[in-house]
C-alpha cells in the first residue's frame, strides 16, 4: 500500500518504474521524475490500462477514488476507458452547443412560420439583448439566475414587454434544444412570474406614415379572409374603434351611392357612460371618403345579403372575432408595434401634425371629434357630435389620400390567399370594382334588436 510519504520520497532512475498500490493502481515513477498514475484491468478478456493523472495534481486519495469509480463501471458491464473519453466528447460538444448556436438553429429552423420583418425582430432582439451576455455559454449550463440576469436590464430601462416576449423566446431556444437532446430542462420557463407586470397605458401605434403604409400592405398581403383584410383596410380609414367596426350594420350607413355618405354609428354601440348611450341623437357621425366607399363596394358582394357588414366565418348572425384583426398585424410580423386600436393614435398623430403645416384654425377640435372623443361638458358634447360635418369630410379625405397613396384597390384584396398554404378564396371576384356599380337600398335590412 502506498502512502503520501512513500510517493514523495520516490527519485527517479534510469529506467521507469512502479509503485504499486492496491486493486492493480500504481504510480509509474519515469526517469524525468515525474509521477503518473495508472491502473490495470481486465475488459472483454483484454487486459488495458487506463491512466488517472500526474501525481500531485492527483493526489493519492483522489487517484483512489478514481480507481473506485473505475471498478464500479466494470462491475456494471462497462468498460471504464469508453465511458471516460465518452464523457470527454459529450463535454466537448456541450461547449460546442452555446446559445448563440442553437438560437441562431431554432431561429433558423422556425422563420418559416413569420412574416420576414417579425423574424428579423426577433433574431435582432436575441442579438442585442441576450447573445452579449450567455452567447458564448453552453446552452446545457445555464441556469434560472443566469437568463434573469439577461432579462432584469432590459426590465429596468423600461422596456418590459420586451423583457417578456425575450424570456419567451429563450424559452423556446430552450424547447428546441431539449427536442435535441442538448438540454434537459428550461430554466426560463417559470421567470415571468418574477419579471415586472405589464403597465396597462397607451396601446401600441406606427404613427409615421410611410411605416403605417408598409405595415398595411404587409398584413394585407399576408393570408387572410377577404372580410378580414377588408375590415383592416376600414378600420384605418375611418378611425373607428374596432369594436364599432365589428358590430357595423349595413343600415348604418347612408348614402353611398351620393355625394355625402355618412356612417352613423348608434349611441347603443359608442364606448361612454349611460347617458351617452340613452341619448337621443347621440351616435356618432363618420363621413366616408371615396377610398372608404371602394372598401364597402369590396364588401358588398360578400357580405351585403346579410345585416352585419363584418359576420363571422362560421355564424353569419354575429359579429367577426375581436381578434381577427390583430392576429392578421401579429403574423405580418407586427406584434407589440401595432394593435387595431392603434390607427386611432396613428389617425390623431399624423393628421394633426398635418393640421400644422396645412390646416385651419379649428381643425385640431375637428379631429377630435372624427374620434369621437366626449368632451367635459355634456353641452358642448352634445353640440359638437354633429358639428364641422363639411370639414370633417374634407379632412376624412385628404387621411384617405394621405394613407392609401401606395396602397392597392381593396378589391383586388379579395383574390389574395386565405390560408397559410396559399389557398386562394373561392369567390372569384373581378379586381376591379364594375362600371357604374350602385349600392341597392339598404332600408330593406331588418334592425335586429341590441
Amino acid at each position: 500500500m502506498l502512502s503520501d510519504a512513500k510517493i514523495r520520497a520516490a527519485k527517479p532512475r534510469d529506467k521507469a518504474y512502479k509503485l504499486t498500490d492496491s486493486h492493480r493502481l500504481y504510480l509509474l515513477v519515469k526517469p524525468n521524475g515525474s509521477k503518473l498514475w495508472k491502473w490495470n484491468y481486465v475488459y472483454d478478456g483484454k487486459q488495458k490500462t487506463m491512466a488517472f493523472g500526474i501525481y500531485p495534481m492527483v493526489s493519492l486519495v483522489n487517484a483512489r477514488a478514481k480507481r473506485d469509480d473505475a471498478r464500479a463501471l466494470l462491475d456494471e458491464g462497462k468498460d471504464p476507458s469508453v465511458v471516460k473519453k465518452l464523457r470527454i466528447e459529450a463535454n466537448l460538444e456541450a461547449a460546442r452547443n452555446t446559445f448563440e448556436r442553437i438560437a441562431r438553429e431554432w431561429h433558423e429552423n422556425a422563420k418559416s412560420q413569420w412574416a420576414r420583418i417579425h423574424a428579423d425582430d426577433i433574431l435582432r432582439s436575441l442579438e442585442r439583448d441576450v447573445f452579449p451576455a450567455i452567447g458564448s455559454l453552453p446552452i446545457s449550463e445555464l441556469t434560472p439566475p443566469k437568463i434573469l440576469e439577461v432579462l432584469k436590464p432590459v426590465e429596468d430601462r423600461g422596456a418590459i414587454e420586451t423583457a417578456k416576449r425575450l424570456r419567451q423566446r429563450i424559452s423556446a431556444v430552450f424547447i428546441h434544444a431539449i427536442a435535441k437532446g442538448i438540454a434537459e430542462k428550461d430554466p426560463a420557463e417559470k421567470l415571468g412570474a418574477v419579471l415586472k407586470p405589464l403597465r396597462k397605458g397607451r396601446q401600441p401605434a406606427i404613427t409615421d406614415l410611410g411605416r403605417l403604409r408598409q405595415m398595411i400592405d404587409d398584413a394585407e398581403q399576408d393570408y387572410a379572409r377577404p372580410i378580414t383584410r377588408l375590415a383592416l383596410r376600414l378600420l384605418a380609414l375611418t378611425a373607428v374603434r374596432p369594436s364599432e367596426l365589428r358590430g357595423a350594420y349595413w343600415e348604418e350607413f347612408e348614402d353611398l351611392n351620393g355625394e355625402e355618405p355618412l356612417w352613423r354609428i348608434p349611441a347603443t354601440r359608442m364606448k361612454g357612460d349611460l347617458d351617452r348611450k340613452s341619448e337621443i341623437g347621440g351616435e356618432h357621425l363618420v363621413p366616408l371618403a371615396p377610398q372608404a366607399i371602394d372598401v364597402l363596394r369590396a364588401l358588398w358582394p360578400l357580405t351585403g345579403s346579410g345585416s352585419l357588414v363584418f359576420p363571422s366565418n362560421r355564424h353569419g348572425h354575429r359579429p367577426m372575432s375581436e381578434n381577427a384583426i390583430g392576429y392578421l398585424l401579429n403574423r405580418a410580423g407586427y406584434h407589440g408595434h401595432h394593435v387595431p386600436h392603434g390607427f386611432r393614435a396613428a389617425f390623431s398623430t399624423i393628421m394633426n401634425e398635418w393640421a400644422e403645416r396645412h390646416g385651419k384654425k379649428h381643425d385640431r377640435k375637428v379631429i377630435d371629434l372624427m374620434l369621437a372623443h366626449i368632451p367635459k361638458e355634456k353641452v358642448e358634447g352634445a353640440y359638437n357630435r354633429a358639428a364641422y360635418l363639411d370639414r370633417r369630410r374634407e379632412l376624412a379625405e385628404i387621411w384617405a389620400s394621405l394613407l392609401t397613396e401606395t396602397l392597392p384597390s381593396p378589391v383586388a384584396l379579395i383574390q389574395r390567399p386565405t390560408k397559410a398554404t396559399g389557398q386562394f378564396s373561392r369567390r372569384r371576384i373581378p379586381t376591379e370594382a364594375p362600371t357604374g356599380f350602385q349600392f341597392p337600398q339598404l332600408d330593406r335590412h331588418i334592425s335586429p334588436s341590441r
